[in-house]
């Protein structure tokens, strides 16, 4: 392999990615992504769809998630910096509720796999950041589901900084818990 460094976590299946960078007087140059590295790192998706935002300091976009169509995604920060974050979907997993949140800047230019049934979100840092992902399927605007950023039953440790105002869209602001999903499985 030795193109990219693979860490793995408590959770089965996220895995952090930090892609060889090479560098000199010019800049610098990586591969942020390689199918064959990929899937012997473990990661054997075929990606169909690439998105991006930019978002400024303070946006808290997620958690969100797929309901029939879910993705894989593997996302990255091409400028600024955001704190990434992963909640456990997965029915019958022993980490079903957990979270897992990692920091991704164009400084570090790690990049961050979530397979399919995770919520996702991340929350702005620097005063500006543009945000890469790749989608195992396409979007399916009838189909988005989402849990509360501030849920106390997943407990998300998001890093806001004192006086930061959060910034979300209308519809973020309005979902629910996890219970309430729960609920709706049974």
């Amino acid at each position: 392999m030795g193109k990219l460094t693979v860490e793995t976590c408590h959770i089965e299946g996220l895995k952090v990615i930090t892609p060889q960078v090479h560098g000199d007087a010019r800049g610098y140059f990586m591969e942020t992504y390689q199918y064959n590295d990929f899937k012997e790192a473990g990661i054997d998706q075929v990606f169909v769809q690439d998105n991006q935002s930019a978002s400024k300091k303070g946006v808290l976009r997620g958690l969100h998630f797929q309901i029939n169509y879910p993705q894989d995604k593997l996302v990255r920060v091409l400028r600024g910096e955001v704190y990434d974050v992963a909640v456990d979907l997965r029915k019958g997993s022993p980490t079903f509720g957990q979270w897992y949140g990692v920091l991704l800047s164009e400084e570090n230019k790690r990049q961050f796999f979530v397979p399919k049934n995770f919520a996702h979100g991340f929350l702005v840092l620097s005063d500006y950041a543009e945000f890469a992902y790749k989608c195992s399927d396409f979007y399916h605007p009838n189909d988005e589901g989402g849990l509360a950023w501030n849920d106390p039953d997943i407990g998300v440790k998001w890093p806001i900084p004192e006086g930061m105002e959060l910034i979300q869209s209308e519809k973020d602001q309005h979902w629910g818990g996890i219970r309430e999903y729960m609920e709706k499985l049974l």
